[in-house]
Formats: C-alpha cells, structure tokens, sequence
C-alpha cells in the first residue's frame, strides 16, 4: 500500500512540474510581441474619479485584465493579495461602464486600483492579445518581467520582491 502511495505521489509531481514546465513556455512564446519598453504611462484616472500617478523610484506591476475573461476572474484574488504589499495598477479591458467594474470588484471581493481602458487603447499600444497579462516594472521603470495567463500569488510576489531588489 506504501508503494502504490509513493507511486502516485510521483506522478503527480511529475505532472505538477510538466504543467508548470508548459505554462511558462507558453507564457514565454506569447510575450515575445509585448511592448518591450520602459514604463511610459504616467498617470491614469481611476474608476472612482481620481488620478493615479505612477510612482517614481518604485517597482510596480501593471495587470491589464477584463471582466469578462474567466482566468482573470481566477487570479483577481492573487492581484489583490499583491496589491496590499506592492505598488498594483489594473488596466481593465473590454469591460463595459466603471459601474460594471465596480459591480465586479464587489462581486470578486476585491480592491485594486482600475484603470477603465474603455476603447482598449492602452491594451492596443502594449500589444495585448491574451489575458491577463502583467508587466512588472523595477523602480527605474525598466521592463523585468511579463506574464501572459495566470499567475500564483507566490509566483507574483516573487517577481516583484525581485523587481524591487
């Protein structure tokens, strides 16, 4: 009976690691048309109203997401988790009126700065095509990291502690 318990234990380590082997190949192949340059928003209007100025001196993530899109719904929790220790700015994409945002953070449980990109302008200039997608950004607005598709909580928070090194 131990046997069969280890053996099983192996292949699902085994599979775990493909998977995630894959997910990353795949996410490497579909950023390879992402906007590759130095962070060159500045300020964004949030969907409550206020201005949101991009912080100098200070990694950021920059997740660019929908309402409509289900992996999405899937990380949201993740982005919020990374909201609370990092600088986070969300560009939602596709995503009707900010009442229908707002409506979706609720629904979600949870509170990150939207930015309503409502006529995909900012997502058309980053040359997206899959989402989510994040880009991360060091303090010097360098490009360090993207991500095409889910990412972990862990999997953020390890990239941005890198950004911010």
């Amino acid at each position: 009976m131990l046997n069969k318990i280890k053996s099983f234990a192996k292949e699902i380590l085994v599979f775990v690691v493909t998977l995630i082997i894959i997910s990353n190949a795949i996410s490497y192949y579909k950023s390879n048309d992402l906007k590759k340059d130095s962070l060159d928003i500045k300020t964004l209007t949030l969907i409550d109203g206020s201005t949101y100025n991009i912080p100098k001196n200070k990694a950021i993530l920059v997740h660019f997401w929908g309402t409509w899109c289900p992996v999405c719904k899937l990380e949201a929790s993740n982005i919020d988790a990374i909201s609370k220790s990092y600088e986070v700015i969300t560009i939602a994409v596709d995503s009707k009126d900010n009442e229908n945002i707002k409506k979706y953070l609720k629904d979600n449980n949870v509170n990150f700065k939207v930015h309503n990109d409502t006529q995909s302008k900012i997502a058309n200039n980053y040359n997206i095509a899959v989402y989510p997608t994040s880009f991360i950004y060091d303090k010097n607005g360098k490009l360090v990291f993207t991500e095409v598709g889910y990412s972990s909580t862990l999997g953020l928070k390890l990239r941005m502690w890198w950004a911010n090194l």
